[in-house]
């Protein structure tokens, strides 16, 4: 028929019928027939499987045409300080910020916006962030919320908006960070190992050394820790350092070198005493190398050289000295006891006919003896 216009809206489909540009109603899934003039009927359809109306007017048209779309439409203003969260027939399936003004269609799905206010506690509870912790990929948000886990043997440091507000066991935690810079620091309490290498250091007797140490720490104060430090492993680093160049500064190399022990324990006092205050504790220091330049190291090998060869020398002196004292002893011993002299002589004997083969005897033993002492050549072989 002229100037009738037909107009369907399909099963999935719902519609906003304008005419002159005016609301008039909500149309459902049917097929209306209007008398239409050009541009007097405007037809506007939505996919209402998309559960979630958006166009330009769409706070404007349920509060000013509520009549016409409170059976199709449920609308959700959320304050500044509530999070909300998007039921579908039961299952969370959106985080809704603070402040939003939200517009759903009512449908063959259960639509249900919960509330949560954030205005004290941002904390999210366990069984809700289980939903929205990593890998939970129905939930398509979760950059406005902060997620950490608190591993054994650590302790977490609470920050919002830069100020301290609770320390945290190990554990996993989920925060709104709306409206909120939220920030968990971790600080591991176990042992730790700090390395200070490669330190040039001048000794007192100007000799350039190169030394690395080693030492652990623990802290033991988190909270006083964080408060008064920005990078407590740079201070310690730090500490160590100085400590280091004023001990080895005051003393000489070979004060250095014969007492590791006295500087290790010159360090560990004083960086003690410095790092107490911030509840730091220093469980061991040591001084791991101390390396010394190329030609200090020949000097010290030269030196090490003579004082083992003045050694050997004054041990062989000692033992020639000791000999010379025995054989000494022995002649006085001999000079007044003949029976002692004889048995001398024939020990000497016994230990000379121990490399000839024969000895020809011609005027007894005691000839034998005179010879020997006069001349060694009266013995035939």
């Amino acid at each position: 028929m002229f100037f009738v216009k037909k107009l369907d809206v399909a099963d999935n489909e719902k519609a906003f019928l304008f005419k002159k540009n005016r609301f008039a109603a909500v149309l459902g899934p049917e097929s209306y027939r209007y008398f239409d003039l050009p541009g007097y009927i405007r037809l506007e359809k939505f996919d209402i499987t998309q559960y979630e109306l958006n166009h330009n007017l769409n706070k404007f048209l349920v509060s000013t045409f509520s009549g016409q779309t409170r059976n199709h439409l449920e609308e959700y203003q959320l304050n500044d300080k509530e999070v909300g969260l998007l039921y579908r027939d039961n299952r969370l399936v959106e985080i809704v910020a603070p402040g939003s003004f939200k517009v759903y269609w009512k449908g063959p799905e259960k639509i249900e916006l919960k509330r949560i206010d954030i205005s004290e506690d941002f904390r999210i509870p366990e069984a809700l962030l289980a939903l929205l912790g990593p890998g939970q990929k129905q939930i398509p948000s979760s950059q406005d919320i902060s997620y950490t886990e608190v591993e054994d043997n650590h302790i977490g440091l609470l920050l919002v908006n830069g100020k301290l507000e609770q320390t945290l066991e190990p554990g996993s935690y989920g925060f709104w960070k709306y409206q909120r810079n939220v920030v968990v620091k971790h600080i591991d309490l176990r042992l730790q190992n700090l390395e200070i290498t490669g330190q040039e250091i001048l000794s007192k007797d100007r000799v350039s050394l190169r030394l690395n140490l080693s030492s652990a720490y623990r802290v033991d104060d988190p909270q006083l820790a964080q408060s008064k430090l920005t990078d407590f492993s740079d201070f310690l680093y730090r500490e160590f350092q100085l400590q280091l160049r004023e001990a080895v500064g005051t003393r000489t190399l070979d004060q250095i070198l014969n007492d590791k022990d006295s500087l290790n324990q010159v360090i560990s006092e004083g960086v003690r005493q410095r790092v107490a205050a911030f509840g730091i504790s220093v469980n061991s220091v040591g001084v791991r190398d101390i390396i010394l330049p190329g030609d200090m190291k020949t000097i010290l090998n030269r030196v090490v050289e003579a004082e083992k060869s003045a050694e050997a020398n004054l041990i062989k002196r000692r033992e020639e000295t000791a000999a010379t004292r025995s054989l000494h002893n022995t002649a006085k011993m001999i000079e007044g006891n003949p029976t002692l002299m004889r048995l001398k002589e024939l020990e000497t004997l016994e230990k000379v006919t121990e490399k000839i083969g024969n000895i020809n005897v011609y005027s007894g033993l005691e000839g034998v003896m005179r010879d020997l002492v006069k001349s060694p050549s009266g013995l035939r072989v």
